[in-house]
């Protein structure tokens, strides 16, 4: 079976649904409707420029292409890790511990799925590489946003506690264990979630572009159920490594708290 091919009106039908979205705010007074137009917009110019870019690079299928946009990526994810935190670590130190975080793990096991899994010629064939990258970059970087937050947030609310534990004699590794442990729990809440609505509640994205491609059933599946694991792995061994270089960098080098090197809450 063909993909069916969508035409500009079949898109304007479903930007209609979102118009409508809009002029319900609007009544309701939700003052919503110039953020959701602008994103709508932005949405859209981002994928349409993201189309003629892969377009040329999947053409073109050399390895330095493929590692610039890789680099872009892993980029702009660091800069997203940032802008979803309330209490940021301040400067290029917290832009660093997302970035490192992600590079760490997300690069890692994408370049163990395309070399030992799915075992593509070339390994940076930018038709898997990109794509897989971008599923697990994109789940890796929630849950590492969210993990940091929580950190953050949970330090500054708890400062007294913590200092209370420092000078009972407790080591930074002691009196931060239970505040590592609920944030590396809460940037994991998204993929448990995940891992339980799968195939029951939901079908994943990747899943559901395949069999809409004519793809088999069980070849969808075998590729989600993939998929999923990746992301699993990738999320949780970033938030491990986010919240580890987090967790240290809120302390100097005598073992003091140093709340001063989070940014003011927005």
């Amino acid at each position: 079976m063909d993909l069916y091919s969508l035409t500009p009106f079949d898109l304007m039908l479903a930007a209609s649904l979102v118009l409508a979205l809009g002029v319900v705010q609007i009544i309701l007074g939700l003052g919503l409707f110039r953020t959701l137009a602008f994103n709508s917009v932005r949405m859209v110019l981002q994928l349409l420029l993201v189309g003629v870019i892969l377009k040329a690079v999947f053409d073109a299928a050399s390895l330095p292409w493929v590692m610039l946009i890789v680099m872009v990526m892993l980029g702009l994810a660091g800069y997203e890790v940032i802008a979803r935190q309330k209490r940021p670590i301040r400067g290029w130190h917290g832009y660093g511990i997302g970035l490192a975080a992600m590079s760490a793990t997300a690069l890692i096991v994408a370049m163990l799925a395309l070399t030992m899994v799915i075992d593509v010629d070339p390994w940076y064939a930018p038709q898997y590489s990109i794509p897989l990258l971008g599923m697990i970059l994109g789940n890796t970087m929630t849950g590492i946003g969210l993990a940091l937050n929580n950190l953050t947030q949970t330090a500054w609310q708890s400062r007294g506690e913590l200092e209370a534990r420092l000078i009972l004699g407790h080591s930074v590794r002691d009196a931060t264990a239970e505040l590592r442990s609920d944030s590396m729990r809460a940037g994991l809440i998204p993929t448990l979630n995940m891992l339980a609505a799968a195939g029951v509640i939901s079908l994943p994205g990747m899943m559901t572009g395949q069999i809409l491609a004519g793809t088999p059933p069980i070849e969808a599946v075998k590729y989600q159920i993939l998929i999923i694991f990746l992301i699993t792995a990738a999320t949780g061994f970033g938030s491990l490594v986010a919240v580890q270089l987090g967790a240290r960098r809120l302390f100097d080098d005598r073992d003091r708290l140093r709340l001063d090197r989070l940014r003011s809450g927005r």
